[in-house]
């Protein structure tokens, strides 16, 4: 059994290893021998994810079914065993990269050339290979024409839910967001999963939809990420990093797109700023930079749809399944919005008719129709509105999923509305017309279905309410009760400038609570100072240490926020349900269990 000694020892360096992927994740195999001693029971103990536990679980009990189908893999199972579990605790290609070729290096038929193989190697067409999507049908992909059975690899990946995504299908989409899998010695482990050729017609195929592919320009992305959709790239990180820094770096931070992320050039890039009686202004990234003041900003970026999943469990909703990581915290530095409108003219004369601020971003749908929304005037030409057409991202240029090469920044409100990439601005006396603020980013009773509802009917959303949720322990996470105590982590924020007062935490399902910790920054680092009256914009990093109930199996961890206008969360998701899952922001609640070492 793995004590607390080799969680002092590897898990700082599993962390290290998790984050950076380019380290040599064989230094934890050296240095933490313990780790290559782990046994069933262990593993899943100390899973950060348990999905991956149970999916290495079902590896190890079909892999023997499936020898009959694969003679050439004959890794014994203690050796595939260390392999799987250090990968899944590392979360890196270089631990998985080793086991394979240590199984490579057993195959039976190792001596026969490539191309012998290949030419003796049947021809499927992608109607054949769609049908290969899950690990009970098997998990073909295609690569450069050749199809691959790569269900026994996509078992024992860290990262298989992930590949899951290309089965059936071409994975150099896939690769082309993962860009670290596209190396020499990754390409030679997949030629050992090789079980045919592709047609030539549905290679034809493949090359023209790829030319066509609107998404086929979009930057890479991070392989830690969580998938919810590739195309358009939505994705969030997974919990326990989440909370891991105070500022989130942009890698980790969540990614939210409608649309192809555009391609813009800095050089050439234009504003165009409209409505106002001082006539159309038309701004380059330069102008921004150096006619207007920089103002830097540290606040939170939440999307709506954040904790959907929680809806989805009492009810289908409509909309990506994000989980709590839908969120995150940022220094944003740029022009304020206010000081571009009131160098076109905004004053008194404007303020009589003017009630709204449109924005466009470069994004664009097949028809040409830009993704819009708007604010009202007071929070855009507010001094203490801090709106910012933001160019820096925690001190860099903004990365392109995120806006390059600017994007609003309204903070305190959905994420909804801090449009990225933009193009536009116009004052208006009307509301934005656009789909994406008449028809969604609405919140509607939990009565109302699709047969009934009036987008008309509600407003759209622009604050968004009290919200706190656990990043650490996950849920299903086994306690040791040894440790005597537990320690609990999450985040808490509001929207509207609303300061986190309070976070109460229960490991009792909700019977009693204890007061957590809260900061404004990393631990060991002071806090930031604290944010004048309706202007905190961050979110707090909260923590509890408490004493483990004495005899409890189980625990049911539940958080809740407090604002500074004492606004609370709700109990309960039903009373807040709603068709599209937004606002979902109900006491979060984990389930643990407790089991003796």
């Amino acid at each position: 059994m793995v004590g607390k000694t080799f969680l002092r020892t590897a898990v700082p360096r599993i962390r290290m290893l998790f984050l950076f992927p380019d380290v040599n994740a064989m230094l934890l195999l050296r240095r933490c021998p313990s780790l290559t001693r782990l046994g069933r029971v262990g593993t899943q103990r100390y899973q950060a994810a348990p999905s991956f536990a149970s999916r290495a679980a079902r590896l190890c009990s079909s892999s023997s079914s499936r020898e009959d189908q694969r003679s050439y893999q004959h890794a014994s199972s203690g050796a595939s065993w260390k392999h799987i579990v250090a990968g899944l605790l590392t979360g890196t290609g270089a631990v998985l990269t080793y086991g394979l070729h240590h199984q490579e290096a057993e195959q039976a038929d190792a001596g026969v050339p490539a191309a012998e193989k290949s030419s003796r190697l049947p021809v499927f067409s992608n109607d054949e290979v769609t049908k290969h999507r899950s690990l009970e049908d098997g998990v073909w992909v295609t690569y450069k024409g050749g199809v691959y059975d790569v269900t026994e690899f996509v078992a024992m990946h860290p990262g298989g839910n992930k590949i899951l995504l290309a089965a059936g299908g071409a994975l150099e989409p896939f690769w082309a967001l993962y860009a670290v899998h596209d190396q020499e010695h990754v390409l030679e482990i997949l030629s050992q999963y090789k079980v045919g050729e592709l047609s030539v017609e549905d290679r034809k195929k493949q090359e023209d939809a790829k030319v066509s592919d609107p998404f086929s320009s979009d930057p890479e992305r991070h392989p830690v990420l969580r998938v919810n959709c590739k195309k358009p790239f939505n994705a969030e990180p997974p919990p326990e990093i989440l909370t891991e820094s105070y500022i989130t770096p942009h890698v980790f931070f969540f990614k939210r797109n409608h649309l192809p992320v555009p391609q813009v050039d800095p050089a050439s890039y234009r504003l165009k700023v409209e409505g106002l009686p001082g006539g159309a202004l038309t701004l380059s990234l330069e102008d921004l930079k150096t006619r207007f003041p920089k103002h830097t900003i540290t606040a939170t970026m939440q999307c709506a749809g954040n904790r959907r999943s929680d809806m989805n469990k009492v009810k289908q909703v409509k909309g990506l399944n994000w989980g709590i990581s839908a969120i995150g915290n940022a220094k944003w530095s740029g022009a304020r919005l206010r000081d571009v409108l009131l160098a076109l003219g905004y004053g008194p004369e404007a303020a009589q008719w003017a009630r709204h601020v449109h924005f466009e971003g470069l994004d664009k749908d097949e028809t040409g129709t830009a993704y819009g929304t708007s604010i009202p005037i007071n929070k855009a030409v507010s001094e203490e509105g801090d709106v910012l057409l933001a160019y820096e991202m925690n001190g860099e240029d903004i990365p392109p999923d995120h806006g390059f090469p600017v994007r609003v920044v309204v903070p305190g409100v959905v994420g909804a509305r801090n449009v990225k990439w933009l193009g536009r601005i116009l004052v208006s006396a009307e509301e934005s017309g656009s789909h994406w603020q008449q028809h969604d980013y609405k919140g509607f009773s939990p009565g109302t279905d699709w047969n009934k509802v009036d987008p008309k009917s509600a407003p759209a959303i622009q604050e968004l309410p009290v919200q706190s949720a656990i990043t650490a322990p996950a849920d299903g996470a086994v306690i040791d009760r040894g440790d005597d105590t537990l320690t609990v982590k999450g985040y808490a924020w509001s929207g509207g400038g609303r300061e986190v007062v309070r976070v109460d935490v229960s490991l009792d399902g909700g019977r009693t609570w204890q007061v957590a910790r809260l900061r404004s920054g990393d631990d060991g680092q002071p806090d930031e100072p604290s944010p004048p009256p309706g202007r905190a914009w961050a979110w707090k990093l909260w923590e509890l240490t408490a004493p483990l109930p004495p005899e409890a199996e189980e625990l049911e961890i539940v958080c809740k926020a407090v604002d500074s206008s004492y606004n609370v969360q709700p109990d309960t998701v039903p009373p807040i349900w709603n068709l599209r899952g937004l606002l979902s922001n109900a006491w979060h609640r984990v389930k643990v269990r407790v089991a003796e070492e």
